[in-house]
């Protein structure tokens, strides 16, 4: 006969269950941190194989890439149909009409007529300049063109130097020896243009300085030495920072100015190991001068930290109450302050985030009903607007009126939505930050709708980084810290130039040729990429 429990034993059991029921809740709850963390980690490790493996364009389906047009389909459409009259009306007619559009004209474009023309002729042997039904002679009538892009490769050669020396034929008291014009590198090996050309292969091209003493030397310039090389270019960066200057008075004067940056490796740089990150900030204005009517300006500066101070002495100057375009990098928010700023945040930026929220998920999960897609929509009727300005030529007035009418509501609803789920989604998770970048962004974000002369995104400045990343890939690091300023110097010159459709090699050569002479501002400012005087070819 089994004898029920007694009050002790049952007492225990009690308290086995208790104990168990909480081992439970906390495994249970270890399983759903261990489940999170994994599910965040998958979603790094996808964002970062889709960095490696996948297409770098942002633009993910077909649909966004006609979003621009949905936007404004019914005018763009409307403006390209003709009125139906009311003889063309059949109301049994089922067809569909398709809007006349403008052909684009098929074959080969022709070659720049800038270019320098070689003439070769093609003509018949006496023999065959002869009528086969009358036997006179053919004369010419004209003739059938056709050109070829050719090219004259580096002809390497060596300019010498021969002062005259002058003696009085009657004594021995008098002699002149003529003089030599000053050049930027005193005693140098290399003559302007070569200098020119190193440079503006290196910086334009990302070719870097082995290669092009390779490329010298296959063409007869011998074995030259990489280390005179980057010696050279070196001493010509430092020898332009007087036009650097003047370009940072006439950037800092601008009415808008961009700014970022991006990383650089120096190998000998005090206090620091070869491995560690040092920066180069960017700075850019699409127009110059009080008014913002100038021309425009990039500036690149090296510095070894991405620290406020760093970044005071390159914004030190800006006038209150001009604006900052910049992405969410902190600082940027002090210098701001410290200068009385109107600081503008980057849409691209916002979007980027969302995308990557986005591309982290399964493909089959990646529905127009997911949150990120719902950002992204938003956020691709704000650049629809943008896109409609552009192509009607809006004003700043004009833009003003289409961002209040059709960007106004869709910030409002992009708030709300905002609002509703910054707080359900987790912290850590892609969505999670881009959600709370966006919260953290929205009063700078907002700011551009209010004036029509107020960019949306920083894309302008990060187009001007380009050349640089690019550069970085092929001559990977800066040897010395004077080596990185001398790039800086040199790539804000360049692109510069390329920004205004000067030629930088040219310009390079000219500016050379002449900057040993300069001695007054005016002098330099004559020197700068849209004021100097190029020389004939």
């Amino acid at each position: 006969m089994n004898l029920p429990p007694t009050h002790e034993e049952f007492t225990a059991l009690q308290e086995a269950l208790v104990v168990a029921n909480r081992r439970s809740e906390l495994l249970n709850g270890e399983l759903v941190l261990v489940r999170t963390e994994r599910d965040l980690l998958k979603e790094r490790l996808n964002k970062f194989m889709r960095k490696i493996f996948a297409a770098k364009s942002e633009v993910s389906t077909q649909s966004q890439k006609d979003m621009f047009f949905v936007f404004n389909e019914a005018e763009v459409l409307g403006a390209q149909a003709q009125p139906a009259s009311q003889e063309d009306v059949d109301t049994n007619d089922d067809g569909v009409d398709v809007p006349a559009h403008k052909r684009a004209k098929r074959g080969r474009k022709p070659l720049d007529p800038a270019l320098a023309r070689h003439v070769v002729r093609h003509e018949l042997p006496e023999s065959e300049r002869v009528c086969p039904h009358d036997g006179a002679t053919l004369k010419e009538i004209g003739v059938e063109a056709s050109e070829q892009l050719d090219i004259i490769p580096q002809q390497v050669r060596v300019i010498r130097h021969e002062r005259v020396k002058y003696a009085c034929p009657c004594c021995d008291g008098t002699l002149r020896l003529a003089p030599k014009p000053a050049q930027v590198i005193p005693k140098g090996l290399f003559s302007e243009g070569l200098l020119a050309w190193v440079i503006a292969s290196k910086y334009c091209d990302g070719l870097p300085l082995y290669r092009q003493a390779a490329l010298l030397g296959r063409f007869g310039g011998g074995d030259l030495s990489r280390n005179t090389m980057a010696a050279s270019i070196v001493r010509v960066g430092q020898a332009v920072q007087p036009i650097i200057n003047l370009l940072r008075d006439h950037l800092l004067d601008a009415p808008l100015t961009y700014g970022d940056e991006t990383q650089i490796q120096v190998l000998k740089e005090p206090g620091k190991s070869a491995q560690s990150k040092s920066y180069m900030w960017v700075q850019m204005t699409q127009g110059s001068g009080p008014d913002g009517t100038g021309p425009p300006i990039r500036l690149f500066a090296y510095s070894p930290s991405r620290s406020t101070a760093a970044a005071q002495i390159l914004y030190a100057g800006m006038r209150g109450g001009t604006v900052l375009m910049t992405d969410g990098y902190a600082v940027y928010d002090q210098i701001s302050s410290a200068n009385r700023l109107v600081h503008l945040a980057c849409w691209a930026h916002c979007r980027r985030d969302f995308n990557d929220a986005l591309q982290a998920l399964p493909k089959h999960a990646r529905g127009p009903d997911q949150l990120a897609a719902q950002f992204m929509a938003l956020i691709g009727k704000l650049y629809a607007v943008e896109s409609r300005g552009r192509d009607l030529k809006l004003g700043a007035e004009e833009l003003l009126e289409q961002r209040q009418l059709h960007s106004m509501p869709v910030l409002k609803q992009m708030e709300a939505l905002l609002l509703a789920n910054l707080h359900s989604v987790l912290p850590g998770s892609l969505l999670g930050k881009a959600l709370h970048y966006l919260s953290s962004q929205w009063p700078k974000l907002c700011l551009y709708v209010t004036r029509g002369a107020y960019p949306i995104d920083n894309n302008a400045c990060e187009n001007s980084i380009r050349p640089f990343v690019i550069g970085r890939r092929a001559w990977l690091f800066a040897d010395t810290v004077a080596g990185a300023n001398a790039s800086a110097n040199l790539y804000s010159l360049l692109q510069t130039c390329t920004a205004n459709g000067v030629d930088g090699y040219r310009y390079l050569r000219a500016l050379l040729v002449a900057l040993p002479t300069a001695q007054t501002a005016d002098d330099y400012e004559a020197l700068l990429p849209w004021s100097i005087a190029m020389p004939a070819d």
